[in-house]
């Protein structure tokens, strides 16, 4: 028995995204900037792609653009909209959650000289709208915000953030990591006012080494990789087509499954949710509202999360501890940490994370393995 329940480090892609990308590799092998006609198709395929995701988010086709994944679509975000607007100042709103992406460049501008604000989150994963607000200056060039917690699933009200902007007389940028919003929670970018949005292939069941980066077209950015201009000159770089195109396929699958696919996963979190509370000792991390449905995390006292984790995949569940781009580091998670978590309670924390593809079945064997293993441990450490 295998149950995957490590979704927002990975999804498995479905078998129409397979499909779609074997036959790409198998055929559509041309490369987009020829003029031949082997070129021309590959090229089609991409705007084609390009129209499904820019339909999704409802925005326009020329504002969307191709990465190697989330991680290039938030440096490429936050790095060209600092470089090309430096002159309106050197100040950067952020929270102090944020993904590692988001949290390592930010720094990087902050030891070359710019003033940097990490806003504070309350016990429940939310920065507070007035210390946001209170901490906008005539010099605040960019607010970069993640909009689902990929820790916790907080879900921040970015929706509120442009008109704050506004009532502040600010220039200042909005971008929103919505890596594990996209195709989670419903995201109007538009109505938002939301400048610039990163999102990933590989979250949504569709390929790794892809993503994708809304930038609104009013912003006019420069590039940060030059080349040979692919991307309308913005990201150079010959196109992942395959990637490209599964990316695409994975969009429009989850376009007409997203409400379906969404309920589902809030019925089966609920229920995992009222099964844990048949386990002492633990802590539910993630809030009960404003939460992404298919994220949480759970603090299992006197028990280290990585222990625990290699019980469950012994018996083929398979969880995570922290975010995966930096689990195997061996410093304690920062959002934990902001939550103010105790020593005991961040050592013990498990991140489940749901999908389409779980069934009731599958938490119940999942409780039923998480009581054993959670005994077996506590029996050596609470001696």
């Amino acid at each position: 028995m295998e149950i995957y329940l490590d979704n927002c480090s990975t999804t498995r892609p479905r078998e129409e995204v397979i499909d779609v990308m074997i036959d790409a590799l198998k055929n559509d092998f041309g490369n987009p900037s020829s003029l031949h006609r082997l070129g021309l198709n590959s090229e089609k395929k991409i705007e084609t792609s390009r129209q499904k995701i820019a339909d999704f988010l409802k925005v326009s086709p020329e504002e969307i653009y191709f990465t190697s994944g989330a991680t290039e679509s938030n440096n490429l975000a936050i790095k060209s909209i600092l470089n090309k607007y430096s002159r309106r100042g050197k100040h950067i709103i952020t929270t102090s959650i944020e993904h590692p992406s988001v949290m390592n460049v930010v720094k990087n501008f902050q030891e070359n000289g710019y003033s940097v604000t990490y806003l504070k989150i309350d016990s429940n994963g939310i920065i507070s709208l007035d210390e946001l607000a209170n901490s906008i200056r005539q010099d605040t060039v960019l607010i970069s915000i993640m909009q689902v917690n990929n820790e916790i699933g907080s879900i921040q009200p970015t929706w509120k953030v442009k008109n704050i902007i506004k009532e502040k007389k600010s220039e200042a940028i909005l971008h929103v990591d919505g890596v594990q919003a996209f195709g989670k929670i419903p995201v109007h970018i538009k109505d938002w006012g939301i400048d610039a949005f990163s999102f990933s292939g590989h979250k949504i069941y569709g390929p790794k080494g892809i993503g994708g980066l809304y930038i609104n077209k009013e912003l006019k950015l420069n590039p940060v990789i030059y080349g040979g201009n692919q991307e309308r000159g913005f990201r150079s770089g010959t196109e992942n087509v395959p990637g490209i195109i599964g990316l695409g396929k994975a969009v429009e699958i989850m376009s007409n499954n997203f409400e379906t696919e969404q309920n589902q996963v809030r019925n089966l979190k609920l229920y995992f949710i009222d099964r844990l509370k048949e386990i002492d000792k633990i802590r539910i991390n993630s809030p009960y509202e404003y939460t992404s449905p298919y994220i949480l995390n759970v603090s299992f006292e006197y028990v280290r999360g990585e222990i625990l984790l290699h019980y469950l995949e012994n018996k083929g569940i398979y969880v995570s501890t922290t975010s995966a781009c930096s689990s195997k580091g061996t410093k304690k998670s920062h959002v934990l940490v902001e939550l103010g978590l105790t020593d005991l309670q961040i050592e013990g924390a498990v991140r489940f994370c749901l999908s389409h593809e779980i069934t009731k079945e599958d938490i119940d064997y999942t409780i039923d393995v998480l009581k054993d293993s959670v005994e077996e441990i506590r029996q050596v450490t609470m001696r």
